[in-house]
């Protein structure tokens, strides 16, 4: 089992804030299933300057992790949780962001009906060679979106990535079973940051998913598919 979206790089965002976090956090992901979790802290322009001045912090808080990873522990894969922004179709480096050995980029959207103009920006991007749009945790932007600009984004070669909570959710999991059954979930993820508010829970949701429809997990895409 893959996890999509993960904070448990130390020290780099709101999310682990120490290795013993980062491998208490990679220990729960075992329990649960996982062997594979992209590890994709917040990129924004706000707190870097370039895609280089990311680049730096990731690889210095995956080096502190690594030296204490074991065997046993689920592959990390890097990447980011790059922020939307007007004009990041022409963000310099922007193919450095996607996950590790891929062309998938995952892509925070704004939490608020997105005009025509963010629509098309991320068309776009779908559109460029070497780049393959995630939007992340599609669960939070649904009371705002229509039905029609999540059709268009699809058509265009854009993929969804849906969060565990929203599949354990009493309110939400109803939908995210629904698009599951019509392939517009691609990607799983936990979108863990700590243990104790924000945990990984994969697993729970994996299993809920396989008891209400019995062929879902076999409608999402694995990571596999786009190394390259």
């Amino acid at each position: 089992m893959t996890d999509f979206h993960s904070h448990i790089l130390p020290s780099i965002d709101d999310g682990s804030q120490s290795v013993q976090e980062s491998i208490d956090l990679l220990k729960e992901e075992k329990k649960q299933g996982v062997s594979l979790v992209a590890a994709t802290p917040h990129f924004n322009l706000r707190e870097n300057s370039s895609v280089e001045e990311f680049l730096q912090k990731r690889e210095k808080a995956y080096k502190n992790l690594k030296k204490e990873l074991t065997g046993d522990l689920p592959k990390i894969l890097l990447g980011a949780e790059v922020e939307y922004f007007y004009g990041i179709s022409g963000l310099e480096n922007l193919k450095l962001l996607c996950l590790q050995n891929t062309e998938l980029l995952l892509l925070e959207m704004p939490f608020e009906p997105w005009s025509k103009m963010v629509v098309n920006e991320v068309k776009v991007l779908a559109k460029r060679t070497g780049i393959i749009p995630v939007l992340a945790h599609i669960d939070r932007y649904l009371r705002f979106q229509s039905a029609d600009t999540l059709k268009q984004l699809l058509m265009s070669g854009v993929i969804f990535q849906a969060n565990a909570e929203a599949f354990l959710g009493f309110f939400t999991r109803g939908r995210m079973l629904k698009m599951l059954e019509h392939r517009q979930i691609g990607f799983l993820g936990s979108d863990c940051h700590n243990m104790k508010f924000r945990p990984p829970r994969l697993g729970q949701a994996v299993e809920l998913i396989s008891k209400k429809h019995n062929h879902g997990l076999h409608k999402l895409y694995s990571i596999e598919q786009f190394y390259k």
